[in-house]
């Protein structure tokens, strides 16, 4: 069986993308899959300065510390303002400094939502173009556009058609796991 790191890209407590990460991995790795919150890895705003004055935080080491433990990473992003949320941001720039291999080249699979109807495609897309940069991997990746509308916690994707195109690049995402 296969490690699966996951998240949503969120600090909020209600995330939807945190529902959404949860509801992949449990489809990718139900027995294998490690849900983590953000919020457990607040950090100090990243700067230079303050790493040159204070380190890198044991957190940022422990963050990076499941990336190297998993087989897989599914991330899930909130958009804010058509970027990263503060939250994830700040935990990439600490880890980034670790290694520059942030994601340690293991498999990923990008997902985002939102309650609009682009379902937080514009931050998906610019996480794509970044990972792809450091992945030898074609990253997998999935927008669920209305989240209200097609997602149910007790069901999942309630749309047929989302969820065909959302197994394809699970498959994807297992193929280059095992």
């Amino acid at each position: 069986m296969s490690k699966i790191l996951a998240f949503g890209a969120s600090s909020s407590k209600n995330s939807i993308n945190k529902k959404f990460a949860s509801f992949v991995a449990n489809k990718t790795a139900p027995q294998e899959a490690t849900l983590i919150d953000l919020n457990d890895y607040e950090m100090p705003i990243y700067s230079d300065d303050r790493k040159k004055v204070d380190g890198i935080p044991d957190k940022a080491y422990e963050f990076k510390n499941l990336i190297k433990d998993s087989d897989g990473i599914i991330i899930s992003f909130a958009e804010h303002n058509g970027s990263y949320t503060a939250a994830f941001k700040n935990i990439y720039d600490w880890i980034s400094v670790i290694e520059k291999l942030v994601w340690n080249n293991k498999p990923l699979l990008l997902l985002s939502t939102s309650p609009g109807a682009r379902g937080g495609k514009t931050v998906l897309e610019t996480a794509l173009s970044r990972f792809s940069q450091q992945s030898e991997y074609e990253i997998p990746n999935f927008s669920l556009p209305k989240f209200e509308e097609n997602f149910s916690d007790k069901e999942g994707i309630t749309n047929k058609k989302l969820i065909g195109l959302l197994d394809e690049q699970i498959k994807i995402f297992l193929q280059q796991i095992t």
